[in-house]
C-alpha cells in the first residue's frame, strides 16, 4: 500500500494543506471503497478525495478538473502515487468522454465535489471571491467570456435572470438595473467594485452573509454553465458506472442540490406508483439507480467549525443497477437553464 500523502489529512496537492476537502470521510464512506477498485473523481481540486480514495490498497484513479491551476499543482500526487493516479484537463461535463480517451471500461466508483475550491476563492486573481480586490474573472478555465465581459455586456433583462435564477437573489432586477447604468460611464473590471454596487441595494445586517454574495454565486454559475455541467455529468456516470456500484455527489447549494436530488428520484423510480400498463401504454425505464434512505448527508458540527465553507454542503449518492442508462432528461436540463424568453414571449 502507497501511503504517501494520505498517511496525514489531505491538503492543497504540492503546497500547505489550506484546502479542506468538505464531508471526505462521508463521501468515501458512501463511495464503498474497495481494494483494487478503479474510481473516477470528476471534481480534482487540490485533491482531498483522491488521495483518501487512494489510501486503500491497490485503487486507482482517474481525476479530471478543468482548471489548468489543479492539474499543474497535483503533479506532486501523482508523483506520490506512481501508475496509480492519472490526471486530465477536461470539465466534469465531460468525464464519459474523457473515460472514453482513457480507453477506460467501467467504474467502481464516482465521487463529484460540485462548485468552486478552495484554492480558487483565496487567490484574488481569480476573481472568484468578493474578499479580495482582483480582476472580475470567475473562469475555471482561464479562458472564454469572463464575468467582467458578462457584466458589461448583458442586457438588462438577461442579467437580472442570471441573478434571480441562479443567485436567487430577490433584488436581481434592481441591481441588474445599477449594473447597466453604472457601466455606461465605467465598466466594471474588479470584484471590489462590483460588490460594493451590490452592497449599496442589498439591505444587510453585520451578522448576514455578504450582500454580494448571491450575486458572485450567479456569476460564477453562469459563467462556468456549472448546472448544465453538472447534468451531463449525471447523465455520463450513469453510463460508466458498474452496477452494483455507488455515485457520490457533494452540493453546497439549493440549485446544485435540486438537480442532484431529483436525477437520483427520478432515476431510482422513486415517487412512482405501481400501476397496471393500459393497452399500448409504455412502461417506465427500469431503475438505474437504488437510492438509499436518510439523505441528504449533512456535515456535523464539529466539521462546520473547523471549515466554515462546510456549513452549506450535502452528500447523496445512489447504487447503480444493471438496468441500461436512462434517456437525457428534459425537466433536468430545465432546472439548469435560464427561461426562454424567446419562447415564452415573456419580456
Amino acid at each position: 500500500m502507497n501511503k504517501g500523502r494520505s498517511a496525514a489529512p489531505p491538503g492543497a496537492a504540492g503546497g500547505p494543506a489550506r484546502h479542506l476537502p468538505v464531508l471526505r470521510e462521508r463521501a468515501i464512506e458512501a463511495l464503498a471503497v474497495k481494494p483494487g477498485g478503479l474510481y473516477l473523481d470528476a471534481t480534482f481540486g487540490a485533491g482531498g478525495y483522491t488521495q483518501a480514495i487512494l489510501a486503500t490498497e491497490e485503487t486507482r484513479v482517474i481525476a479530471l478538473d478543468r482548471d489548468p491551476s489543479a492539474i499543474a499543482a497535483g503533479a506532486a500526487v501523482v508523483a506520490d502515487f506512481p501508475g496509480r493516479l492519472k490526471l486530465m484537463q477536461t470539465r466534469f461535463g465531460d468525464l464519459g468522454e474523457a473515460a472514453e480517451a482513457a480507453s477506460l471500461g467501467a467504474f467502481d466508483g464516482i465521487v463529484l465535489d460540485i462548485g468552486v475550491s478552495s484554492l480558487q476563492l483565496d487567490k484574488a486573481e481569480r476573481g472568484f471571491s468578493f474578499r479580495f480586490d482582483g480582476p472580475l474573472d470567475m473562469r475555471m478555465e482561464k479562458s472564454g467570456r469572463s464575468a467582467a465581459d458578462l457584466i458589461n455586456e448583458a442586457d438588462e433583462v438577461h442579467l437580472a435572470d442570471i441573478l434571480f435564477h441562479y443567485g436567487e437573489e430577490r433584488l436581481a432586477r434592481k441591481i441588474a438595473r445599477a449594473i447597466v447604468s453604472d457601466r455606461k460611464s465605467t465598466p466594471f473590471t474588479s470584484t471590489k467594485a462590483l460588490a460594493d454596487l451590490v452592497g449599496r441595494i442589498v439591505p444587510h445586517k453585520p451578522t448576514d452573509i455578504h450582500p454580494a454574495t448571491r450575486t458572485f454565486q450567479a456569476l460564477r454559475i453562469a459563467v462556468n454553465d456549472e448546472l448544465g455541467e453538472l447534468v451531463r455529468a449525471l447523465e455520463s456516470a450513469e453510463r460508466v458506472l458498474k452496477a452494483e456500484n455507488r455515485l457520490v455527489v457533494v452540493t453546497f447549494h439549493s440549485l446544485e442540490d435540486r438537480i442532484a436530488k431529483q436525477f437520483f428520484a427520478t432515476r431510482s423510480g422513486r415517487g412512482r406508483a405501481a400501476s397496471r400498463l393500459l393497452p399500448g401504454e409504455i412502461a417506465p425505464a427500469e431503475p438505474t439507480f437504488i437510492v438509499p434512505d436518510r439523505q441528504p448527508i449533512l456535515p456535523d458540527a464539529t466539521e462546520i467549525a473547523a471549515n466554515p465553507r462546510a456549513r452549506s454542503a450535502k452528500l447523496r449518492f445512489g447504487i447503480r443497477t444493471s438496468a441500461p442508462p436512462q434517456e437525457p432528461d428534459t425537466a433536468l436540463r430545465k432546472l439548469a437553464s435560464l427561461p426562454d424568453r424567446a419562447r415564452s414571449g415573456r419580456r
